[in-house]
């Protein structure tokens, strides 16, 4: 089981962000961005196959994950998509890094599309999930599918103070039934869960998780250092990078159905590929397929 060690920190705007790093320091550079209820470990195959290639590949802890941490007690603890990408943005600055390819899914999908689409000359190439992971607060209220609906039944039991608990006490059951049901072929042993469930144990990791869930639905506030960018979000601006995107196709929370219906908000060149037996967690899945289409971006 590949353990993603050293980790190294480096403050970054609001955060002092911990990442795993591997390869020259002179290769093309590589995000690789976690998503919720995940941590760096979701690359922890596809990382030295990127490093093995000759990329530079960085894999950051999120806000509320492992050891990255808040440098102000006083910093509001958002999970917005804005706050995600603006620290992405800012852990690129704090490495001197001007331009790389951007790889994640759910919310670490979500950060390098908001990078990918409002700075995209930082981005040379993104490998996304789920498609277009900006979400539009305008249509927040619309429901989707009965069927839809009922794969998101944690985010509305984030939305009372009895899931904000239920997440507090029962963060490693909770989440393990995420990866279970959302990844249903996806037969992961106790040590692969517990290598990642360390993550959640950040003193952070609740308030994040709820407010992020909050905050999509309008209802409760954002930070109000991010709302600039919120307010370009909002104008769901078109991605103009040269993109690979993917669906799983028994991905248990997002219904590879909907990829069509994100395809006008590429403005650049994308690909979009649906992968058999592949759930939510694609780059713990399958790691090939996943640093294939990183190396196919690196390769221009």
């Amino acid at each position: 089981m590949n353990a993603m060690q050293p980790v190294r920190t480096v403050d970054a705007s609001v955060l002092a962000i911990a990442y795993h790093e591997s390869g020259p320091a002179d290769g093309p550079p590589v995000f690789l961005m976690h998503g919720f209820p995940y941590d760096i470990h979701a690359y922890a195959e596809v990382a030295p196959l990127l490093a093995a290639a000759g990329c530079r590949v960085i894999v950051p802890y999120l806000r509320g994950y492992g050891p990255t941490r808040f440098l102000d007690a006083a910093t509001p603890r958002s999970g917005e998509q804005a706050a995600l990408g603006a620290d992405l943005l800012a852990l690129m600055d704090a490495l001197a890094i001007p331009r790389a390819v951007l790889a994640g899914y759910d919310w670490g999908g979500r950060a390098c599309c908001v990078v990918a689409a409002l700075w995209p000359q930082r981005c040379a190439g993104l490998v996304s999930l789920n498609s277009y992971n900006i979400f539009d607060h305008a249509k927040a209220l619309e429901p989707s599918a009965p069927d839809e609906e009922r794969k998101l039944w944690y985010q509305y039991y984030f939305h009372s103070e009895r899931g904000r608990e239920g997440l507090r006490r029962n963060r490693r059951a909770l989440t393990k039934l995420l990866w279970e049901t959302w990844s249903p072929t996806w037969r992961f042993d106790a040590a692969t869960f517990e290598r990642s469930a360390a993550a959640f144990d950040n003193e952070d990791f609740v308030d994040v998780v709820i407010h992020s869930y909050r905050h999509r639905y309008n209802l409760v506030a954002g930070d109000p250092a991010y709302a600039q960018i919120e307010r370009q979000l909002a104008q769901q601006p078109a991605i103009t990078v040269p993109a690979i995107t993917f669906d799983g196709a028994d991905d248990g929370v997002r219904s590879p159905a909907s990829a069509s219906a994100h395809a006008h908000r590429f403005a650049g060149p994308r690909e979009h590929h649906v992968v058999p037996g592949a759930g939510h967690n694609l780059p713990q899945e399958r790691p090939e397929v996943f640093a294939r289409a990183v190396m196919q971006l690196v390769a221009g």
